[in-house]
């Protein structure tokens, strides 16, 4: 009718909320547990799990431990792994680090042999093997830029060479893509993909897995210099820019739910495959909050990760990831899959 207005009552979007068929033939954002990438702490030894007690449900793994929680996950839809090594030894020189037969490096070829179908991502920072803690080498007090990035290359290549399918820098030093990329052409993996921590903040909501996930806190001073301020966005859309042109394959921005704007931003402006870190303090928060009572820890859980998904997000590296895929596979309870409420309730409410 002409003049007649659009809005309500024509218009009434709760037509489409009224029960969870219709939600979840109009929901926009979906996770599954394809879009997880889990991350897990290898050390030396056997038979070792042992909890970290900063991140209830994940674990310090032998490897013989390791194969078995990678094929439980595995057996729950999550395709990839992020391993961190955890040494028996450190060093200045985080010699270690590119050891040929360094836990990492024997870790992959174990995965490789057992689990041959599940990508195994490594990530290559010198810091958990360094005895000050810090991502590369020290000269005079300061993180000396380009000779670390020798060292993380020595690194890349080890991972490369014992065959893994995929590496993460950390370091986010200048030029690390390009060194990585520049090391693995030459050396015949042409093919193997980098995924550039390319915005990584300077967080405190990385200390739980410092201190007691790879127990490699900084010795002194702090990690300001080649981290990001969180106060800045436009200069993580340069960092991310920079990656590109240097060879990245897929970009990340890290912590996730705190930097939610910036996850948007850089889905919007780059259009590249894009991950985010659900870190270890976001991890902790909502699991000491819901030990308290104060929260539902799955459906805050799920919440959270959907609007990483939401933000952008093409990948999600969580230690939620395998009570995130049982729900997704229909546990308990998910946020997405919740018993109707009875008429007069719904109605009420």
């Amino acid at each position: 009718m002409k003049g007649r207005s659009m809005g309500f009552p024509t218009h009434r979007l709760r037509r489409l909320r009224q029960n969870e068929a219709i939600r979840g033939l109009v929901r926009e954002s979906r996770l599954a547990p394809s879009n997880f990438i889990l991350p897990l702490f290898v050390v030396p030894g056997n038979k070792i799990k042992r909890e970290i007690a900063s991140l209830p449900g994940n674990y310090h793994l032998s490897i013989d431990c390791l194969v078995e929680e990678v094929i439980a996950a595995r057996d729950l839809g999550i395709s990839a792994i992020l391993l961190f090594g955890v040494p028996e030894t450190r060093d200045e020189q985080a010699s270690n680090a590119y050891a040929p037969r360094g836990i990492v490096q024997e870790a992959v070829r174990a995965l490789k042999s057992t689990v041959p179908d599940l990508l195994v991502i490594t990530d290559v920072c010198p810091c958990e093997y360094t005895l000050n803690g810090h991502c590369g080498i020290i000269r005079n007090g300061y993180l000396d830029n380009d000779a670390s990035l020798e060292l993380i290359s020595r690194i890349t290549l080890s991972h490369a060479e014992a065959g893994c399918d995929m590496v993460a820098p950390a370091s986010m030093l200048d030029g690390q893509i390009q060194a990585m990329r520049h090391v693995l052409d030459t050396h015949g993996f042409h093919r193997l993909p980098i995924m550039a921590y390319s915005v990584k903040f300077a967080s405190k909501l990385y200390d739980p897995f410092f201190k007691e996930g790879t127990q490699s806190t900084v010795a002194f001073g702090d990690k300001r210099t080649h981290q990001m301020d969180f106060s800045n966005s436009d200069e993580a859309m340069r960092e991310i820019a920079l990656d590109i042109d240097e060879g990245a394959d897929i970009i990340m921005v890290k912590p996730a739910l705190f930097y939610l704007d910036v996850v948007y931003r850089a889905k919007q402006e780059f259009k590249m495959p894009l991950a985010v870190y659900d870190v270890s303090g976001e991890y902790s928060m909502i699991d000491a909050a819901a030990r308290l009572g104060r929260l539902d820890r799955d459906a805050i859980m799920m919440e959270a990760l959907t609007c990483m998904k939401r933000a952008g997000a093409d990948i999600i590296i969580t230690y939620f990831a395998k009570r995130a895929a049982e729900l997704l596979h229909g546990g308990e309870r998910s946020a997405h899959v919740q018993r109707e409420l009875p008429r007069q309730e719904l109605v009420a409410k």
